[in-house]
Parts: C-alpha cells; structure tokens; sequence
C-alpha cells in the first residue's frame, strides 16, 4: 500500500519511508511510526512521519 493517504496511515504503523537526503536514489528506510507530521489528508510525494528510531521521511510503503 502507498503512503499517499493520511487516513490509511497510524501510529505504530510499519513502513518504508525516503529520506530528504535519499530521494535522488529512492533508498528506503524501515521502521515504526512514532509521529505524522503531514496535517494534509492527501500528499503526492507521501506523508511526512517521524520514526521510532527518529528518522524523518515520507512513507512510500505501509507495510
């Protein structure tokens, strides 16, 4: 599934997410959702959340 929709989105989520340094490659980093931080319920690049470990990305895949 796409993290393009803020509803399908929750906290505690596993994802895949790109990070702002990593879009040019597309590398995907994995983890748990600890915040969303897209207010927007639709986003085209994905929504914006804050993992666990503190990452923050745009999720490109709920897993």
């Amino acid at each position: 599934m796409f993290g393009n929709n803020r509803a399908d989105i929750r906290l505690g989520s596993h994802v895949k997410v790109v990070q702002k340094q990593d879009q040019r490659t597309g590398t995907l980093t994995e983890g748990i959702v600890r915040d969303i931080l897209t207010k927007s319920a639709i986003h085209p690049h994905g929504i914006k959340v804050r993992l666990e470990s503190g990452i923050v990305g745009r999720v490109k895949e709920i897993l």
